[in-house]
């Protein structure tokens, strides 16, 4: 039986960047810290089903050393002076595969002569804020309270990524790679990502974030089209950001889904607002946190009063997810019994 030498620093990597449970993976290969240690050797087969399993290209696994992974686009997560951690594979894949679609379709659109965009690349930082928003809605065909006029999140999302598609930007929404339902994209990681392009613009949003999240990824990538800027974009819970397109971008996007003007005329009937920032979220179609935020920036409450709500959120999320690990654990011992 051949076996294959490969360096215990890659296979490190491999295991490390793949995330998944080192428990699991020794359950599925018996030798790996034998492997990892260098006192043997795995075989061929054994190697090809461990990159499939760590999601490493194979030829990778043959390097003297690993390798970095990048980020074929300009990566705008950093929060906080924090650089990016490195991205997974997941993301990793999920942005190739996006590039593959753009370039076949980049192809055929100039095969039929299509004119290239002219709203790509329009605008500029010095753009007001107000006026490219307002240039957005425009193109897509909205009108300032475009989002109260559909009853529930998944109608104005819904609205949303058609009158984007029909300004020709492609559109995907997806929680897994490609088809693998054993790889979900976490959006703890990416929101999305945009692919700018004159002739093929595509924007991707993570399908796993919430629908009001996803409003906002998508009008976020609208302004980076808008300013020609192509990247990954994460914002985790609102974190300013210290990049200056991200935060116009974050700034685009607020004023798109939640008008200053219109901010201000709802906010005026604080009879409603009793239950908190959610009437607002359900009149934008946004997430509480947003309409938190943009009642901030408008200075309509004080930092206290968001921080206050932002931590009763962040609260409210982990009893959530808690309360959905108990419950995926009762359910796999119900089927055990």
């Amino acid at each position: 039986m051949s076996r294959v030498a490969v360096k215990p620093e890659v296979l490190d990597w491999a295991v490390a960047r793949s995330g998944k449970d080192r428990a699991k993976l020794k359950k599925q290969f018996a030798k790996l810290e034998e492997w990892q240690r260098g006192e043997i050797d795995p075989t061929l087969k054994q190697l090809e089903d461990f990159a499939r399993a760590t999601y490493t290209p194979f030829g990778y696994l043959f390097l003297d050393v690993p390798p970095e992974d990048k980020l074929p686009i300009r990566d705008f997560r950093t929060v906080m002076g924090r650089a990016p951690v490195r991205p997974s594979p997941n993301l990793l894949d999920t942005v190739h595969l996006m590039q593959r679609r753009q370039e076949w379709m980049r192809e055929f659109l100039e095969l039929h002569d299509a004119e290239r965009l002219e709203f790509i690349g329009a605008a500029t930082l010095s753009t007001p804020i107000v006026e490219l928003a307002k240039s957005i809605r425009t193109k897509l065909g909205f009108g300032v309270n475009w989002a109260a006029t559909h009853s529930t999140w998944e109608d104005a999302l819904r609205a949303l990524k058609q009158a984007i598609a029909e300004i020709r930007v492609l559109v995907f929404v997806n929680g897994i790679v490609d088809n693998n339902t054993h790889r979900p994209l976490n959006p703890e990681e990416f929101r999305g990502f945009v692919l700018t392009d004159k002739v093929a613009p595509l924007i991707f949003v993570n399908g796993n974030d919430a629908k009001g999240a996803q409003m906002f990824t998508f009008a976020h990538e609208l302004a980076h089209l808008w300013l020609g800027e192509t990247g990954v974009f994460a914002l985790p819970n609102l974190q300013p950001s210290e990049n200056r397109v991200e935060e116009y971008c974050n700034r685009v996007a607020a004023e798109f889904l939640v008008p200053a003007e219109s901010l201000r005329e709802v906010w005026d009937r604080r009879a409603n607002l009793s239950q908190g920032f959610q009437p607002l979220a359900r009149h934008f179609k946004v997430s509480g946190l947003v309409a938190a935020r943009r009642a901030l920036d408008e200075g309509l409450i004080n930092r206290n009063e968001f921080i206050g709500f932002y931590r009763s959120q962040i609260k409210r999320v982990k009893k959530k997810r808690s309360e959905e690990h108990t419950s995926e654990l009762q359910s796999r011992q119900y089927l055990v019994c």
